[in-house]
């Protein structure tokens, strides 16, 4: 047991030990050396003069007091025009009361609804009696076929 977390141990500051090492490579290569900042410097006062023609500056919310830099001001972009489908549309003549329209359409809605039930039953039941009634018919006629072919036999 006391191996293991010794093990642990010495692997974790191993891994401190990289971790340091990297950062101070990683410094190293951000930190620009004398000699190449005296090169930049120079190149700069030299081109000074051309680097401050070539601008590129944009502003778009910010109006900047320097006249030569409100040459660099963007106009502000264009937007497309939305044609609203509301806005178009003719409005009405007259605006209607709301009060008016409260009345149901039809009167007798609440009657309707409350006898449904009942009519649909009604209904079945009718349906029923007419299909029984029709095949009372058909079975008369069947018999009086019947009997007139008998009777025309004899």
């Amino acid at each position: 047991m006391a191996t293991e977390e010794d093990s642990i141990e010495q692997a974790a500051a191993a891994r401190r030990e990289r971790l340091r090492a990297l950062k101070a490579a990683q410094e190293l290569l951000n930190t620009p050396d004398e000699d190449s900042a005296q090169v930049e410097r120079k190149t700069n006062n030299e081109n000074g003069a051309t680097e401050e023609n070539n601008l590129n500056m944009k502003f778009r919310n910010y109006v900047p007091q320097d006249k030569q830099l409100q040459e660099g001001k963007l106009a502000p972009p264009v937007l497309p025009q939305f044609e609203d489908p509301i806005a178009t549309a003719p409005a009405p003549a007259a605006k209607e009361d709301p009060f008016v329209n409260i009345a149901p359409k039809k009167p007798n809605w609440d009657l309707r609804r409350d006898v449904q039930k009942k009519l649909d039953k009604l209904e079945r039941r009718t349906q029923k009696a007419l299909y029984k009634l029709m095949e009372e018919q058909e079975k008369q006629k069947e018999l009086a076929e019947e009997d007139g072919v008998n009777d025309a036999q004899d």
